[in-house]
Formats: structure tokens, sequence, C-alpha cells
């Protein structure tokens, strides 16, 4: 256990501390110093493509399957499974999480991870759609991080990728995203039955057993999570979505205030801002950067099985996705708290926080609502992230049915075990996981990304510049 929390240090506690004026600091972990980087290098080597490319964007999303194979699944898909995955409880328990300790001006720094995250998620998805392979259990395709990794560490080691069964780095890889994943599944169910107690005194063990029963009945089948999102993510992001917006027009004279809250606290201008600059910088940074995934390697998973005719529109889709999670639902969350009055908050966190704003708001109805929502969330999330899982399973353990099963009946012991009681250990598994991961995936994304820039200077100069001289002509 010394070694794991060694790591778990290594990965999160602050290597560098820089000095700020009237006495603050700001601290800068592993992990922060590696994805804000290379997210501005891959937005500088873009050309800024999540603002250039932004229409492109929306227009991918209407496409359908390229080829049509059976058990594929289009980029829509792909980017609902993403979704699920990213607005989950980052959304509501990480936004709280960050103006609880950072204040509002986390708001902007999160947008601002946003911003560079959508160039790494692009990177991600095109190398994951240029080294994917065909899934013989599942049909379609499959691949992510492991087979990008596989390639990469193949040519340092000027092997033939294809004879060279595993690969250090991509094993290592794989490990951490499964032991990341049922930490993850153990934080949902704690988070879950805490909410469906704390808002309608349902026990524990109810809650338990309905959650691993309908999970179960899902997870367990070859392809019935596709179709589970499909049907549920656009419809609780979209009521969320509308929820805030109805927050918004009965709040309306008070919206311009809460965003100059927002500008005047992101650069410490405002002495409320809790903590001092330092602590809504990283705030605000930590939580944009692991709300919406990009870096971490877990993304490619679901974007390699997108049946595109093209891999740039997949990391369009990718880009989107952290705009649809960050920019859009974690700002809807903080919008809800901050059109608050501060006197009425004062003191609380967590859920708590949340469910005070929501029954100032909406009444009683805003604390089911929440509570609901968070359930819906934290679903769609545990079985998005067992989809993830199926291409690190096969890469460690070949194409069978019973590593695959294996792995999905330890990740639902996890989730109830979870609605039981909190185990730490086990949180800080799943952030050590996760960490890991990002510096695994890193390592090989930062090279190969000479690829994926190539990929679209082809798509800018044979699918847009085209129709552009058509139009022209025309």
């Amino acid at each position: 256990m010394k070694i794991f929390y060694l790591i778990y240090d290594f990965l999160w506690a602050d290597l560098i501390v820089i000095p700020l004026p009237h006495g603050q600091e700001l601290g800068l972990s592993l992990l922060v110093l590696l994805l804000v980087p290379v997210g501005v290098y891959f937005t500088i080597k873009s050309r800024f493509l999540q603002i250039r490319l932004f229409p492109q964007m929306l227009r991918v999303i209407t496409e359908k399957k390229a080829h049509g194979e059976s058990g594929s699944i289009s980029g829509l898909q792909a980017l609902i499974i993403t979704t699920a995955t990213r607005v989950g409880m980052g959304n509501l328990v990480g936004v709280i999480s960050a103006l609880s300790l950072g204040g509002a001006g986390a708001v902007f720094w999160m947008w601002i991870c946003a911003l560079l995250g959508a160039s790494t998620a692009f990177v991600e998805a095109v190398l994951a759609q240029l080294y994917r392979e065909k899934d013989p259990l599942y049909g379609g395709y499959r691949g992510g991080p492991t087979r990008y990794i596989h390639a990469f560490e193949a040519r340092l080691r000027k092997k033939n990728p294809k004879t060279m069964r595993f690969s250090i780095m991509a094993v290592l890889f794989a490990i951490s995203g499964l032991i990341c994943w049922c930490g993850i599944s153990q934080v949902i169910g704690n988070t879950v039955s805490e909410s469906l107690y704390n808002a309608f005194r349902i026990p524990t063990i109810w809650t338990a057993v309905l959650l691993v029963t309908v999970s179960a009945v899902i997870v367990l089948r070859k392809q019935a999570t596709v179709r589970v999102l499909d049907a549920i993510v656009p419809v609780m992001a979209g009521c969320f979505f509308l929820i805030t917006l109805v927050i918004i027009f009965r709040n309306i004279t008070a919206v311009p205030a809460v965003f100059c809250r927002i500008f005047q606290e992101a650069f410490g201008l405002r002495q409320a801002a809790a903590g001092g600059i330092g602590a809504v910088i990283m705030n605000g940074v930590k939580r944009g950067l692991f709300s919406n995934e990009a870096g971490s390697g877990s993304a490619p998973c679901a974007a390699a099985a997108a049946d595109m005719d093209h891999p740039a529109k997949e990391g369009l889709l990718q880009s989107l996705g952290v705009f649809i999670d960050t920019i859009v639902i974690c700002s809807c969350t903080a919008l809800i708290m901050l059109l608050v009055p501060e006197t009425l908050v004062d003191g609380l966190s967590g859920m708590e926080l949340l469910q005070a704003a929501m029954r100032y708001h909406l009444g009683e109805f805003g604390v089911l609502f929440i509570a609901v929502t968070l359930f819906l969330f934290s679903f769609s999330t545990f079985i998005g992230v067992l989809f993830y899982a199926r291409s690190n399973v096969a890469y460690l353990f070949g194409d069978n049915w019973v590593s695959q099963t294996f792995y999905k009946v330890l990740a639902l012991l996890m989730l109830f075990i979870g609605c039981l009681a909190a185990y730490e250990t086990v949180w800080d598994l799943g952030d050590v996981g996760i960490g890991l991961m990002t510096v695994f995936n890193l390592i090989a994304l930062l090279p190969m990304s000479k690829e994926a820039f190539r990929v679209l200077r082809d798509y800018e100069k044979n699918h847009i510049v085209p129709k552009q001289k058509t139009r022209k002509s025309q």
C-alpha cells in the first residue's frame, strides 16, 4: 500500500509551487503539467481547429455509418457513448467541488480547459480510427490507446506491430484503465445510493439491488449498451439543459452579475474567491481536465468503434463532445448554483449545496429532479465505461467471452459494494488508474500526433475546400 500512495502522490500532489502576490501559491501536479501544455501545443498545431471547424463538427453529427457493417456504430452513437461518460458525476459533483473550493472563477478556468481539451480529444480520436481493428466478438471495430500505443512501442523497438504480441506500455495502460473503471463503479454506486437516500429516504440496499439488476440486464447483453445510451443520454442531457434555461429565464436580471462575478474571481479581482487566485485556477483546471476526459485515453475506446468514412470526422465529433460536457452541461450546473443568493448556501458543500440550490429555484420538485438526474448521469457513466473496457480486456486476454463477462461481473460487484459503503482506498484506486492512463496515453500521443494533423490537412483539403470552390463557381 505504501507504493500505491507514493504513486498517488506522484500523480496528484503538487510538484511545482509558484508563489503569487499577497502570499498566495499556485500548485501544479504532474497531470496538470502534462495536460495543459499538451492542449496548448495541439491547439496551436491545429490552428485552433476547435474554433475554425466548429461548423464542421455540427455537420458531421448527421452522417450515417460509412459501411453499414454489422455490429458497428455511427459517429453519433460513439459521441453519445463518450458523452454518457463525460456527462456524469463530474458535471454535478465535480462542478460543485470546484465552486466550493475555488469560487465562481473556477468556472472560467474550466472553460479554458475545455477549449484546450477539444484539440487533444481530436488527436486521440483520429489515432484511434487509424489504428483500430475488426472486433470478432461484438462485430464492427475496436481499438483506442492500446492499439496506437502498441504501434508506437513497436516503432521504438523496431519491430513489426503485427508480430509483437504485447506492448509494455499498452499493457500498463489497459490495466490502469480496468482499475480506474472498477474504482469509478464503486464511486457511482455510493453517490447514487446517498443521493436517493437523502432525497427519498430509500434504503441503500434497495438502491443497490435495483441499480445492479438493471445494469446487469444491459451490460451482459451483446449490443444493449449502445441502444440504451442512444435512448437516455439525449433525453437526460436535454432535460437538464431545458431546466437550466427555465432557471435562467426566471432569474434573467441576475445573469449579467453572475458572469461578471465569474470573470472577476477568475483573476482574483474579487476577495470572495475562496482560497485566492491559486485555488481558483487549480480547482477550475483540475475539474475541467478530468470532467471532459481529454487526454486520459478513455473516449478513444469508443471513437475507434465509429464507422466513419474519414478519421478526421470522428476527431471533430469528439472535440464537440468536450464542448457539450464542459461548455454546456458543466456551465448549466454552475449557473444553477451561482444564481442562488450567497447567503442561502454559505457553509454548504457537495450534493447538499446543489440540492439547496434546486430547492431555492424549483422547490421540492427541484430536489426530486436533481436526484433523478444524478441517477441517470451515473447509470449512463457506468454502462459507458464498460463499453470502453471491451478493448482493454481483449488486448490483455484475447478474444473470449469469459474474460469479458468476468470483468463486467467484477464491475457490477464494485457497483453493489459502493451502494452500501464508501471505501476511500477504492476511490483512490480510481484516481491512480486515470492518472496512469493519462501518463501512458500522452507518451504515445505527442510523437504520434503528426499523423493526426496530416489527416486533418487531408480532410480540410479534400472535404472542405472543394465544396467552398463549388459554391463560388456556381
